[in-house]
């Protein structure tokens, strides 16, 4: 069993990934999360691409009862994690399998087992336990600071979608016990390192740091492992909340959206991948991004289609540098053509594309321009130069989705009805198994204003400290009949 986390708003994707490229089972969406049952190898799972961070899932258990019996309830939830210390020992070798751990690991793994069965009569003497006391507090200290209404400390990079995905493990501090002489850390074998996650109503009664130091104590006392915030054998995540409490290890120690052919991020990779997988792409057609950036897009639509040909347009010459290294560092020179163009003004055949997919842009940097004129200029080009039968796959800010409704009111229509259309915008639910386009019999903005784009379906994502829609059409005719 595993779970996997992923961006507010791609659980469907990734829940649909799961089951077509593993032949997962017993799939079960959660906000944020998707579980499932899986017979694949680390290959197979390391190209999941609509995921964050892949765990083997140890413990899924209803919520914790809440109650004002503090020592109850943190005895419950070390229970929990070491109800049964056998059971430790089947984890740790199918992790050891998926992983492919090696060296001080398996060198161990004889004194480990003798020490998952001692009594608690063969603990050690007073001073080795106050130190990994010691050692415990400071893996709490340093990697459970995720408490009710706390915020997650992060580089620079990384937005605060990103840094709650990837379960707010980011330090590298040393434990207060690596600097013990060798006989210590020999004896205490396996090292270890917690991180723990509390909201909803148990963040109310316990501190994730309070978690954090009984479950760890716990481990050093029952199984003799040591901590290592540096460089650990193994990581053990805690979630609890509302919804359930879960106990999981990583199996990558980079999250699954770290794409190593990617050398200068854009758009994250997991968001253009969702937008590349509903462009319905085919081998043989002709795939277009007329707003590339950096390439994000085309390369995700490129690694998983290779059978296709990608072209790629932009009017900023630093973007196409950005984009041009990309493609050579993920080796799809002869896959991917860029051009220096206005989507204004595309100087391509009309309906030439099977699919075209571009991330409008709306960030801080990079936006469209106030002037509502734009837009009708940007579809138009973009309804030309697609095929009839052919999809068009959008990332639209708020903002730009606001304005689609202000161009409706523009081309002539009843000012209520169009205001009403756009307060009734809906999306998929996270179990992806219901859509709505535009609730109160009103027909969608663009089916109106540009009548050769059918709308297909809207997708509500997160992109960290912003939402976003992704809008997807199908050309049904001839542009203008």
């Amino acid at each position: 069993r595993f779970f996997c986390t992923a961006g507010r708003g791609l659980e469907p994707f990734l829940a649909r990934e799961v089951r077509a490229r593993l032949g997962a089972t017993e799939v079960d969406c959660v906000s944020g999360k998707v579980f499932f049952r899986a017979a694949a190898g680390p290959g197979e799972l390391r190209q999941l691409r609509s995921g964050e961070r892949l765990f083997l899932l140890l413990k899924k258990h209803r919520p914790l009862p809440v109650s004002g019996n503090r020592g109850k309830m943190l005895h419950e939830i070390k229970s929990l994690v070491i109800e049964n210390p056998e059971y430790w020992l089947d984890i740790i070798s199918v992790w050891r399998k998926l992983h492919g751990h090696k060296g001080k690991t398996e060198d161990g793994s004889q004194e480990n087992t003798l020490a998952l069965k001692r009594t608690s009569e063969q603990e050690t003497n007073t001073a080795s336990k106050r130190q990994k006391t010691e050692q415990v507090r400071a893996i709490v200290s340093e990697e459970c600071q995720v408490g009710a209404g706390e915020t997650c400390e992060a580089p620079d990079r990384m937005s605060r979608q990103e840094c709650w995905t990837e379960s707010r493990t980011c330090s590298e501090l040393p434990s207060r016990g690596s600097g013990e002489d060798p006989a210590t850390s020999e004896e205490l074998g396996f090292s270890f390192r917690v991180s723990c996650r509390c909201s909803g109503a148990i963040a109310r009664i316990l501190t994730s740091q309070e978690v954090g130091r009984a479950i760890g104590m716990a481990l050093v006392k029952q199984c003799r492992w040591r901590a290592d915030l540096r460089d650990p054998d193994l990581e053990i995540f805690v979630h609890l909340n509302d919804i359930h409490s879960v106990v999981g290890i990583p199996l990558f120690r980079l999250p699954l959206a770290n794409r190593e052919y990617i050398r200068t991020a854009g758009l994250r990779s997991t968001v253009a991948w969702a937008m590349a997988s509903l462009a319905e792409i085919r081998a043989g057609g002709l795939v277009l991004d007329p707003m590339c950036g950096l390439g994000t897009i085309l390369l995700e639509a490129a690694k998983e289609w290779p059978e296709a040909c990608y072209w790629g347009a932009d009017i900023s010459d630093s973007q196409l540098e950005g984009a041009d290294d990309n493609i050579r560092t993920a080796g799809l020179v002869d896959k991917i053509e860029l051009l220096k163009a206005s989507v204004k003004a595309l100087p391509l055949p009309s309906e030439s594309f099977d699919s075209i997919i571009s991330d409008i842009p709306f960030g801080k940097k990079f936006k469209t321009t106030s002037d509502a004129q734009l837009l009708p200029d940007l579809l138009q080009e973009m309804e030309r130069v697609l095929r009839v039968g052919g999809t068009l796959v959008l990332l639209l800010s708020q903002e730009l989705c606001r304005r689609m409704d202000g161009l409706t009111r523009c081309a002539g229509s009843d000012p209520a009805e169009a205001s009403a259309d756009g307060d009734n915008r809906a999306a998929l639910s996270v179990d992806g198994n219901s859509s709505s386009l535009a609730q109160g019999g009103g027909e969608p903005v663009l089916s109106r204003h540009f009548g050769s784009l059918l709308p297909e379906g809207v997708y509500a994502v997160s992109l960290g400290k912003t939402d976003a829609f992704i809008h997807k059409y199908r050309k049904v005719s001839a542009a203008g009949s």
